[in-house]
């Protein structure tokens, strides 16, 4: 395999491997820290990030406001200091080596202050700040406010020019690198314009040659690229490295270093990964963010793919083909389907799918009267993780809404991302991962249940494997 040499990156020489973000709980400053200590760049995850006690143990996140706005000031609370715990803890952990990274969703509920906060909070100790989820126009001037470099989490070509021209372009200095996802591979929430397919997935290499062409264009021939998604082995990608159509480059793992010593992520969780076959991570748009996103298929999921099963077309009134009255809800009342899905309805009633619950897109789903339960306490309890929700219907506006129905065909991702990442049921919660992940299980390196620290990890990512 071609050498891979170090390059910089904000403001130092380090190997070119990088520790993808992953949020809430799951990129911790331990796992961050030991990426940067050996050698490379360790990214942590600023998304309602754990802080702890006197004993080092996690605080449990309660919330006590009455409100949603109420409970939405205390999460950035919480997400400020949980940050800035984390930063402290990378920091001493990397030992002056590598360099330290922030991941924030520009998506995320008080993405500004908490962002601010914690670079505020832990000045000195975050040399990076990478952001997706979004089009975070802001962070280039947040960035340059405390004087830290700026990553762009961005799919195309297109959307890094929009960036530049509107924003970026007034701080060029401190764009340490643009990080191209792969919309079709990476796990977690995914860059898919609504102009691509994602059944019909596009080599990298002619994305990332365009996105180099406009960084050319503006003169930033030194900011590197981050190649992200899909990425294993990196003898696998060897037409990137040192090529000039591609120019510095450094590549992103966000689903390896879930399986090594330092990930905070169950034993459980873990040992799943190892059991993975190839088909078994699903590309859905369940996501209350309204964005495609990767995930393993367990029962979480499977459920959610049953609400959609289990839907029809409602009307109001008595129109068109929508002429079979269908009683809804304890009252019992009368909304008009076709007399197909009046059948299909009373056949999942008779299952046990005996509640119809209504969708902002005039459909009903039908659940069993336990799962309704659930979704309807989730909604009320929403703490606004994010800055607009389509399970919950909150936005991060004057009003506290987004002013459709909520939709119970989604989820709440603050709870089951919670939950996962702190020992719950793998089968029962939200498990992202990469398209790739299968090959934990197939892949030499991991025969017998192995799981390497991080920097036997990174050692061997540097032979090409």
């Amino acid at each position: 395999m071609k050498p891979l040499d170090p390059i910089l990156i904000s403001g130092r020489e380090v190997l070119p491997l990088v520790e993808g973000g992953k949020g809430v709980n799951i990129s911790t400053g331990i796992s961050s820290g030991a990426w940067a200590a050996a050698g490379g760049v360790g990214t942590f995850s600023g998304v309602n990030a754990d802080y702890y006690d006197e004993d080092g143990n996690p605080v449990a996140i309660r919330y006590h406001g009455k409100t949603r706005q109420e409970r939405h000031a205390e999460l950035i609370v919480q997400g400020i200091r949980g940050g800035i715990a984390q930063a402290r803890i990378a920091h001493d952990m990397a030992g002056g080596q590598g360099r330290l990274h922030m991941n924030v969703l520009w998506e995320m509920g008080g993405a500004e202050p908490i962002l601010e906060g914690i670079l505020e909070g832990a000045k000195g100790l975050i040399h990076g700040v990478t952001c997706g989820a979004g089009m975070p126009y802001r962070v280039a001037e947040i960035a340059a406010r405390f004087n830290v470099y700026y990553y762009p989490i961005i799919s195309s070509a297109r959307a890094f020019r929009a960036l530049w021209k509107r924003s970026y372009h007034k701080a060029p200095g401190l764009l340490g690198g643009v990080v191209y996802e792969d919309p079709w591979l990476a796990g977690g929430h995914n860059g898919l314009s609504n102009s691509e397919d994602p059944a019909t997935p596009e080599a990298p290499f002619g994305r990332v040659r365009e996105l180099r062409k406009a960084l050319n264009e503006y003169g930033l021939t030194q900011v590197p690229i981050f190649v992200a998604g899909g990425v294993w082995w990196l003898k696998e990608w060897e037409e990137f490295i040192g090529n000039p159509e591609i120019g510095p480059v450094a590549f992103q793992y966000g689903t390896r270093p879930l399986l090594t010593r330092e990930s905070p992520i169950s034993d459980a969780w873990k040992q799943r990964l190892l059991t993975l076959k190839p088909g078994d991570v699903l590309l859905h748009r369940f996501s209350p963010t309204g964005f495609y996103s990767s995930a393993v298929k367990n029962a979480f999921l499977l459920e959610l793919c049953e609400r959609l099963d289990h839907q029809i077309p409602y009307s109001p009134e008595c129109v068109g083909d929508h002429v079979a009255e269908l009683p809804i809800g304890a009252r019992g009342r009368i909304v008009w389907v076709t007399p197909h899905d009046r059948q299909r309805a009373e056949g999942w009633i008779a299952q046990g799918f005996s509640v119809g619950m209504r969708t902002p897109d005039s459909t009903l789903v039908f659940v069993r009267p336990e799962r309704a339960e659930a979704i309807r306490r989730d909604q009320v309890e929403c703490m606004g993780c994010l800055s607009q929700c389509q399970f919950s219907n909150w936005a991060q506006n004057e009003t506290g809404t987004t002013g459709k129905k909520a939709d119970p065909r989604s989820f709440c991702i603050q709870k089951t991302l919670q939950a996962i990442g702190h020992g719950a049921d793998v089968e029962t919660e939200l498990m992202f991962a990469g398209h790739n992940a299968y090959r934990f299980g197939q892949d030499p390196y991991y025969a017998g249940g192995f799981i390497p620290t991080t920097r036997e990890l990174i050692e061997r990512i540097l032979t090409g494997e």
